[in-house]
């Protein structure tokens, strides 16, 4: 009988079965740090994650197929984002903010954003008025949908566009922080079917804006930061241990 020469017969092989007629399945690709960091944030968001909820870095890693020092990466770099806390010796969790703390965010909510308010109504053009138009749009097509995570950061977002037709950088920057905390508050604490009210609140500081009505766009601003502080429930309640396993389900197939 021939003997096969070297490497014959290589490319007939290639895709068939293994012997014993079971097709050797593919490695699934690892999660990259930004598939992790979506899937966390999401849930934060959502309201999945609730306040204290712990995330130890060996059961993310085994529920991402990812190594603990890409999920410490990732952890560090929500906590930098003010949506993480880090413990020592205790690693990550959602915030648990205290009164206190909620009250100092959103009373610095108020006086940043009247004063971006006084300046804004100096500048306002249509050009603005008409990013507003298109952001309440959006908002309002997420409200109806239902669509909490998103309905939370599209909320955020409106401020920002306020702060940043100043064109003033740290100004941005001292509202984007503000934000990071406040729209994690919202998210573990405030009942999920009053987390699309912030629209038409919106909507009438728009209004008051194309106005250029600044006494009442900052009336109607206060009252706005005030409704959804209000609508936060801290009360102190018994949560069980988050199931990790579950909340991450649909994230454990890699992107």
């Amino acid at each position: 009988m021939r003997q096969a020469k070297a490497g014959e017969g290589f490319a007939e092989d290639a895709g068939k079965p293994a012997r014993g007629g079971r097709k050797r399945a593919p490695k699934a690709p690892p999660h990259t740090d930004q598939s992790i960091h979506a899937a966390i944030a999401g849930a934060i968001l959502q309201g999945r994650l609730k306040a204290g909820a712990k995330l130890p870095e060996h059961r993310l890693a085994a529920i991402f197929g990812a190594s603990r020092e890409r999920v410490r990466k990732v952890l560090h770099r929500l906590a930098a984002e003010r949506r993480l806390e880090i413990v020592p010796n205790k690693g990550a969790r959602v915030p648990q903010p205290t009164i206190a703390e909620v009250r100092g965010v959103y009373e610095a909510h108020r006086v940043l954003e009247a004063g971006v308010i006084v300046q804004l109504v100096k500048i306002l053009d249509e050009k603005i008025l008409a990013i507003l138009d298109a952001h309440l749009a959006q908002e309002r097509l997420a409200a109806q949908r239902g669509d909490r995570a998103e309905s939370v950061r599209l909320s955020g977002a409106f401020h920002i566009h306020l702060v940043d037709a100043l064109g003033n950088p740290e100004l941005s920057r001292f509202l984007r922080d503000l934000l990071s905390r406040s729209s994690v508050m919202v998210s573990v604490y405030e009942p999920a079917s009053q987390s699309i009210c912030a629209v038409d609140e919106h909507g009438a500081i728009t209004q008051a804006l194309r106005a250029r009505d600044a006494a009442r766009a900052i009336d109607l601003s206060h009252h706005h930061f005030l409704h959804v502080e209000q609508r936060l429930r801290m009360e102190p309640r018994s949560e069980p241990a988050a199931d990790l396993k579950d909340i991450f389900k649909a994230a454990r197939a890699p992107v």
